[in-house]
């Protein structure tokens, strides 16, 4: 068994009957010849990977009462037919309808009776020389950087390149029991000691003489005696503490929005796709960087969107921004290694050149704030926060959801991705666009990933908070288009206009078909 860091497990912590940890990729990839076989390709090609990559195989156990973190283990019980599955659109088969079936998929929880992924190979695609793949991975088994891994792990640098990886044998592990688990928890408590741990450790001993299980009672009497001479005066802890309190987050509420409040359990996800160059043209003219750009796209789609709604706050708005910790050198790939920094967006500037200087000039400020604590502070912080208050204070934010704002409005995420064309036994990976996740307070997230010369754009949110999710994700197009007239520089690739201009004439078709049903329950009624 293997303990998950602090980190891993909040994402497991945050769950509620509304809000889950999955994140999630929709991988487009171009058929190589009419007769190839997707789904039995990536079958085929998971159950060659499930030896080498622990994620695939591994499950979680949970301690008794949230004493302390839980436990990864080899599932005994394993079936790659559960976690592999096939499905097919109805015709016409557009992006509409692919997004609203993924929006569908991502809307239910994962079964932490099995390991936590599954994938969904996607037929039925308007291009029929197409097909998708849909990756849901729980955020404890990965993050975003860990993905890009595991994408490159599972694919080839040419469309004729030999998979390089064989099925290798792997053994489960017996379910392990409370007893056990509260064995762990007592050994690592002692291993330990920090006050953080003493509430959890007095419950620990109360339920072992309970139990009558008197080597529990007599360790955490030990581990208790430890504690009460090392806690408070340990040099690293009070380092660490140092360093938090050097670091300025945000507690006043950021501006309502309406997409501020408690989550219902359904989704909706919108993507498009730009082209990289003409964003890396517009980080040139204006003096930014790649990520400034994107995060003054957002900063204006979100005011026009908030305009249109009569709902623009007179403060900015303030955007979470996940940030990659990963050196290259980690022992173990298959963790979060992830930080996050707040900083403001400009959603109170008309000016689209003046909004990419002051997301600069935030970004510098939300970075220099991040750089007062080592990479690993944060992430040590949680290996000693107790799951128990953990989880009661999700419970609790979900509550208070819809009295108070959150300190942040968005979660806005810019992924690097390859540069490099991928295939998959021929199959040419023709886009990746990023399926994120919300929470309860902030029911829209934002998520960027780039991949060979594109950048895609993948938008969820909650279903009822944001009902109108192309038309903020075709906004984010028009900003675009506002920069380059903005910054005098002609646009190279105009596919997203083109594609944006499509998506809008199947749009007009649907509402109106859509008034005309309305119309009639109406009439009927």
């Amino acid at each position: 068994m293997q303990q998950l860091t602090g980190l891993d497990a909040a994402f497991l912590y945050m769950e509620t009957p509304t809000t889950y940890g999955h994140v999630n990729g929709l991988s487009l990839y171009r058929r190589p010849s009419p007769d190839f076989q997707p789904y039995e390709v990536v079958r085929d090609r998971f159950a060659a990977m499930v030896g080498h990559i622990e994620p695939l195989r591994r499950r979680v156990a949970e301690v008794p009462f949230g004493l302390d973190h839980p436990y990864w283990f080899d599932d005994p019980h394993f079936d790659l037919d559960y976690h592999v599955r096939e499905i097919g659109l109805a015709p016409p088969g557009n992006r509409e309808q692919l997004g609203e079936q993924v929006a569908r998929i991502i809307g239910r929880p994962m079964d932490r009776d099995h390991p936590l992924w599954e994938v969904y190979v996607i037929e039925g695609l308007e291009d029929p020389d197409h097909w998708a793949l849909l990756t849901k991975f729980h955020h404890a088994t990965i993050d975003g950087a860990a993905g890009v891994i595991m994408l490159r792990m599972m694919t080839e640098l040419a469309p004729d390149a030999e998979f390089p990886f064989v099925e290798v044998p792997w053994e489960g592990e017996p379910v392990p029991s409370d007893k056990e688990l509260l064995q762990h928890t007592i050994q690592h408590m002692v291993a330990n000691p920090v006050k953080a741990t003493r509430l959890s450790l007095k419950v620990v001993r109360n339920l072992a003489d309970a139990a009558g299980i008197t080597s529990l009672s007599g360790a955490a009497s030990r581990a208790r005696e430890v504690i009460a001479s090392a806690a408070g005066r340990s040099e690293e802890s009070a380092q660490l503490s140092e360093q938090l309190r050097k670091v300025s987050m945000p507690l006043t509420p950021a501006p309502p929005t309406p997409w501020n409040k408690a989550v219902g359990p359904h989704r909706r996800f919108a993507m498009r796709s730009v082209s990289l160059d003409d964003i890396k043209a517009l980080k040139n003219a204006t003096g930014g960087t790649v990520n400034d750009v994107v995060m003054a796209i957002c900063a204006g789609a979100l005011r026009e969107y908030l305009l249109r709604h009569d709902a623009l706050p007179d403060e900015p708005l303030r955007a979470m921004v996940p940030v990659s910790v990963r050196t290259g050198l980690e022992e173990d790939p298959w963790t979060n290694l992830v930080s996050s920094l707040v900083a403001e967006l400009p959603t109170d500037c008309n000016d689209p050149l003046e909004r990419v200087a002051r997301c600069r000039d935030a970004m510098q400020v939300a970075k220099q704030q991040l750089d007062l604590v080592p990479a690993d502070a944060i992430m040590r912080a949680t290996d000693v926060t107790s799951p128990m208050v953990a989880t009661a204070a999700i419970r609790l934010q979900a509550r208070l959801a819809d009295r108070f704002n959150m300190p942040v409005n968005v979660v806005v995420s810019n992924v690097p991705g390859p540069r490099e064309p991928l295939y998959m036994a021929g199959a040419k990976l023709d886009g990746y666009i990023p399926v994120s996740t919300i929470s309860n307070g902030v029911g829209l997230n934002i998520t960027v990933h780039s991949y060979e010369d594109r950048l895609d754009f993948g938008l969820v949110a909650d279903r009822d908070l944001v009902p109108d999710l192309w038309d903020l994700v075709d906004l984010h197009i028009d900003q675009i288009d506002a920069l380059f007239d903005a910054a005098g520089v002609e646009r190279t690739d105009r596919s997203g206009k083109q594609k944006k201009a499509a998506a809008k004439k199947s749009g007009t078709k649907k509402k109106a078909a859509r008034k005309k049903r309305a119309a009639k329950k109406r009439a009927a009624s």
